[in-house]
């Protein structure tokens, strides 16, 4: 199984998912591996057609990636609302435990393609057959408000806005993101934090999330971008297997995940229910 995991271009990122088939975020969070759409890395390979549209946000901070996939071909199960994946962790080992993260896109990478920097902050979410990973850059001192990891029942839509469209690959220059949390109410900055789960489930939040202004997108072909993806089977073994040290641990407290309703992304209400019923449920309005 491979830990390691890359953010780099449209071409070529990672996805946190299963190593086993029929698999759910929430039971396997602690192990999961890296799948990417490039050979070259060491890891699993999300198969072919299985991107269903990806959107990426360059801004001067950090670097965003969201979209649509088919779940089920990256061992998740198509019903699975998923969580997020993020380096720290209920016990701060991480999920996946021990996971890195790796991007030359950053400008201390001077446009090397070989010359990657290490990711410390970062976030990833996964189910309901949509995603966002989100990198912050190690030379800026903004990653630990951007890459927040303590929304994580929040999702997509307040902690990486976007404006992902199924069917649609693109490449856009963007803003930052206002942080995570924070918002203005009456002329003041507030701060908004989400309750434990013993509470019930979030029903309201106090703000509405922005996508932050885009500018200079370009669109592509995903046949052009993804040319050398294994065939999809129903356990997607096409998968190229990685090698490194396999993962234990306990997973983290909460999970939450993206929700596709419509053919594109941009704003979310998320609404968790007890273990007790059906687990951490995190339901997602994605809005044109």
């Amino acid at each position: 199984m491979c830990q390691t995991s890359f953010v780099n271009h449209i071409d070529d990122f990672c996805l946190w998912a299963p190593p086993k088939p029929n698999s759910t975020i929430g039971q396997t969070e602690a192990e999961e591996v890296a799948w990417c759409t490039k050979h070259g890395h060491g890891t699993r390979l999300i198969p072919e057609g299985a991107l269903h549209g990806v959107q990426v946000l360059k801004t001067p901070d950090y670097i965003q990636i969201a979209g649509f996939i088919d779940q089920s071909k990256i061992n998740l199960t198509p019903d699975d609302y998923g969580g997020e994946l993020d380096p720290h962790g209920a016990d701060l080992r991480g999920n996946p435990l021990g996971g890195l993260m790796y991007s030359n896109a950053f400008p201390g990478s001077n446009g090397n393609n070989n010359s990657y920097q290490q990711v410390i902050d970062w976030t990833n979410f996964m189910g309901a057959n949509a995603f966002c990973i989100k990198v912050c850059d190690p030379a800026k001192n903004t990653g630990p408000a951007l890459c927040q990891n303590i929304y994580d029942r929040l999702g997509c839509a307040y902690n990486a806005p976007n404006n992902a469209k199924n069917g649609t690959f693109e490449v856009c220059d963007a803003d930052n993101m206002t942080p995570p949390g924070v918002y203005v109410s009456g002329g003041a900055t507030m701060t908004y934090f989400q309750p434990p789960e013993s509470l019930g489930p979030i029903t309201t939040v106090p703000y509405t999330p922005v996508v932050p202004s885009s500018s200079n997108c370009v669109t592509y072909p995903s046949a052009a971008l993804y040319t050398a993806l294994p065939k999809s089977t129903n356990l997607a073994s096409a998968a190229q297997s990685g090698s490194s040290a396999s993962a234990t641990g306990t997973k983290s407290g909460s999970a939450s995940a993206p929700t596709a309703t419509s053919s594109s992304a941009a704003a979310v209400m998320g609404i968790s229910v007890t273990a007790g019923c059906l687990g951490v449920l995190f339901a997602m309005a994605f809005l044109s």
